[in-house]
């Protein structure tokens, strides 16, 4: 079996140059054989015909680079010695690869020459007449027979070949996707916990003549901040190994009114002064209520990061047909910088699961000075057919 391979693998690759040398020693033959029939000795004409036929059998190994030149070589060698094998394999090579005007004139020509020296004067016409359509065209039906079934399988062949890059580019799309959304999920549940820390340590550094009992319950707290940010990042990346979901439904679960209350608590824990009204229905979407606490939480997490001490007040109210609006705004800060360096990832995030439920983004500076994030998105039964708008003020 595996010489079978070879002997095939060679086959493919020396086949054409193998056939050119069959063609010509085929076409020599006849040649040879037509010369020669004559009897009595080589007269001139014979010796013409042996020579022409040489030059067209020989001419026949360019046949695929200059099948017209080569046809029309025949075509005379048929007219002035009445040679009809390289004429007919010149018109196979030039009906596969051509299947245009110069195929029809040089097959009208190759008839021509073949009635005209069938002929020659003597007997009737209308034997090479009726006969000839039959010689020449076979050559061209099967040529054009051979070169509809070769661009077949090329066209087949670049489908396939457009259909494997598209998979892989799709595959490609698929895993950058896939990237991104681990690197917003990531965001999401780490930024806010850390932040958290952020703030609990800060505290500690500028105050550091607080009491014993300050300390311990700072540090408390900091303790319990970071092993709900390691549950949280086990639970990401458990569920990331086996999520089969669709958009990413399983990568977290599913906040309601209970869990905003958790979030805001614990940023009143790390010494942030927020105020909050939630009025939200029992039954609202999965996908509605993600929302909802992502944006809450994303919005504390950039109060913990570019204006820690400011009094927030987070504002969410929603129902059925009216949808939901949520609002988190925060008092100009007091003090200046970053506890912890932003990407500049949150409000990107808040922008595509805003879109993605078809909502409305505004975020920008108050007229105090503070930072405001207002977000409405729909709550409705039927599908969301209009397009998101955001209406961005500035950047954080």
């Amino acid at each position: 079996m595996r010489r079978l391979r070879r002997w095939y693998a060679w086959w493919v690759r020396h086949a054409p140059r193998v056939r050119d040398f069959l063609y010509v020693a085929f076409s020599l033959l006849t040649i040879v054989a037509q010369a020669a029939s004559g009897g009595g000795g080589w007269s001139p004409k014979d010796w013409y015909v042996l020579g022409a036929g040489i030059v067209a059998s020989v001419a026949l190994l360019w046949r695929r680079r200059f099948p017209v030149t080569v046809t029309a070589i025949a075509v005379v060698t048929m007219l002035t010695g009445g040679i009809f094998v390289p004429m007919g394999l010149a018109l196979l090579t030039l009906s596969i690869r051509r299947r245009d005007l110069a195929l029809a004139i040089l097959g009208l020509a190759s008839y021509a020459a073949y009635v005209l020296n069938t002929w020659s004067g003597q007997g009737s016409i209308w034997v090479p007449i009726f006969t000839g359509p039959f010689l020449v065209g076979t050559w061209i039906a099967v040529g054009a027979y051979v070169g509809a079934r070769r661009d077949l399988m090329a066209s087949l062949r670049d489908r396939a070949e457009r259909a494997e890059a598209e998979r892989e580019l799709r595959s490609e799309q698929a895993r950058l996707g896939e990237r991104a959304r681990i690197a917003q999920e990531m965001h999401d549940v780490l930024a806010h916990k850390v932040s958290l820390i952020a703030l609990h340590a800060g505290g500690l550094e500028v105050n550091p003549a607080v009491g014993a009992d300050k300390v311990e319950d700072s540090a408390k707290l900091i303790r319990e901040t970071a092993r709900q940010a390691m549950e949280d990042l086990r639970e990401v990346l458990g569920v990331l190994r086996s999520d089969v979901s669709v958009a990413g439904a399983d990568l977290s679960p599913v906040p309601h009114a209970a869990d905003l209350e958790r979030l805001i608590e614990d940023s009143r824990n790390a010494g942030v002064t927020v105020g909050y009204d939630v009025a939200l229905p029992a039954d609202v979407p999965d996908s509605l209520g993600r929302t909802v606490y992502r944006l809450v939480q994303e919005s504390l997490t950039n109060v913990h990061k570019h204006a820690r001490g400011s009094a927030t007040e987070v504002w969410v109210h929603g129902a059925r047909g009216e949808g939901v609006t949520v609002r988190v705004t925060n008092v100009r800060p007091v003090a200046a910088g970053s506890l912890l360096p932003g990407a500049g990832a949150g409000l990107v995030g808040l922008r595509e699961r805003v879109q993605l439920v078809g909502g409305r983004l505004t975020t920008g500076p108050t007229l105090e000075g503070g930072w405001q994030v207002e977000a409405w998105l729909p709550w409705d039964d039927r599908k969301q057919d209009a397009e998101p708008v955001f209406v961005d003020e500035g950047e954080r």
